[in-house]
Formats: structure tokens, C-alpha cells, sequence
């Protein structure tokens, strides 16, 4: 495995242990979720690099695209939650409760 590739697997598995241990505030959960994004998008672009492909160059600016996407709906969500309960605190949120 070359070192670059050891570097944004790590990165991603970091991002996702985060995610599943970390799990106290939605903003950091938001922020664990953009680091995956973040090594995915990097991953991608080396990947097409490496390849001298050019179709495969619109994947990574798709995937930030759809990363964006997912960003502001994340943080859209954040501020409807900050309104309605008063924390961010994932533990206060019941989905059974409206």
C-alpha cells in the first residue's frame, strides 16, 4: 500500500470512529462526517491523477458537490434543532417525541 493511500484510509477510518464514538454534539458529528468527505474528495482526485483518465475528472467534483450539498443540509438541521430544543446535544433528541 502506497503511503498516500494509507494516509486517506486513515483519515477516513478516523473520520468514522469519530462519528460512532464521539457522538455527543450534531456539530461534531457534522464535522466528523465533512473529514470522511474531505479524505473521500482527496482520495479521488490522487486517484484521477494517477490515471492520466479524463473520464474519470468530473467524479471528484461531483462527490463536492454532493458534499456541499450534504454541508448545508447538515448544518440547515443544526439550526432548526438549536431553535426547537436549545442544544445540539444528540442525547435530547427524541425522534418519537414532536
Amino acid at each position: 500500500m502506497a503511503p498516500s493511500h494509507f494516509i486517506f484510509s486513515s483519515m477516513y477510518v478516523l473520520g468514522l470512529a469519530g462519528l460512532s464514538f464521539h457522538r455527543t454534539h450534531l456539530l461534531s458529528a457534522l464535522l466528523c462526517l465533512e473529514g470522511m468527505m474531505l479524505s473521500l474528495f482527496i482520495a479521488l482526485s490522487l486517484w484521477t491523477l494517477q490515471l492520466s483518465s479524463t473520464s474519470f475528472s468530473a467524479s471528484p467534483m461531483l462527490l463536492l458537490a454532493f458534499s456541499a450539498c450534504e454541508a448545508s443540509t447538515g448544518l440547515a438541521l443544526l439550526v432548526a434543532t438549536a431553535r426547537t430544543h436549545g442544544t445540539d446535544r444528540l442525547q435530547n433528541l427524541n425522534l418519537l417525541q414532536c
